[in-house]
């Protein structure tokens, strides 16, 4: 199920966003002691997690970790550890605990076996914040790639490795269960490309061709749309 929220700006988006997320994460951190949550990449977050990081909050009992991650050392310019590290634990946000996708392996594939345990061991989290490429792929599943039915499937583990044909490097995702293991979830969008992408997606229902479609028509997940022209 999905929910659109329009806003006028990116500002008035992050300004909003950003004090729904700090809500969730308080509330978490109330009523259970610790927060979880689950970013996402790329430019579209990065003015949110700069306001985030500034924010009053307990941020030593919040834990931090990606949606997925390209296969890269942390120190990489492509790494969305990198990304998050230099943006979002930051100020006020740097005592935040933070859980890697990355182990010192060649291959995804290999190192998925020391990156699993860190994951499916984590409780439900408390808010995801996804986002969506042109081909309707969200995390790292990816429409083309061969793991694709593996990592949307129910039986899933909680994170995989993944080769995209269509984007560079291999990929350690989250799997669709393990994401909807949340108390909130968000798909965050930025100009009137991704509008075009996210009503395609609502107007047919093949989770292969656009894997976002998995999240948008849930019969129980209730996926908020945060959304902005410009």
């Amino acid at each position: 199920m999905m929910q659109l929220q329009q806003f006028s700006s990116t500002d008035n988006l992050n300004a909003d966003f950003a004090a729904r997320l700090v809500d969730i994460l308080q509330q978490a951190i109330e009523q259970r002691g610790a927060a979880y949550l689950v970013v996402s990449g790329g430019k579209t977050p990065q003015a949110l997690f700069n306001t985030l990081s500034n924010t009053d909050l307990a941020w030593d009992k919040v834990t931090v970790l990606l949606a997925d991650d390209r296969w890269l050392d942390a120190n990489q310019p492509d790494s969305n550890e990198r990304l998050v590290k230099a943006t979002l634990l930051q100020n006020k946000a740097s005592n935040a605990r933070f859980i890697s996708l990355y182990a010192d392996t060649a291959s995804a594939f290999t190192g998925a076996a020391e990156v699993l345990p860190r994951i499916s061991a984590l409780p439900t989290f408390d808010a995801v914040i996804l986002g969506m490429g042109e081909d309707g792929h969200t995390a790292s599943l990816f429409p083309c790639s061969a793991q694709i039915e593996e990592g949307l499937s129910d039986g899933a583990p909680a994170v995989l490795a993944v080769e995209p044909q269509t984007a560079p490097y291999q990929r350690m995702s989250l799997s669709l269960p393990r994401l909807l293991d949340s108390r909130h979830i968000f798909l965050h969008l930025v100009g009137s490309n991704k509008l075009t992408v996210l009503n395609k997606a609502m107007a047919e229902h093949d989770v292969l061709a656009m894997p976002i479609r998995a999240f948008l028509h849930h019969p129980v997940a209730q996926v908020t749309v945060m959304y902005s022209d410009n």
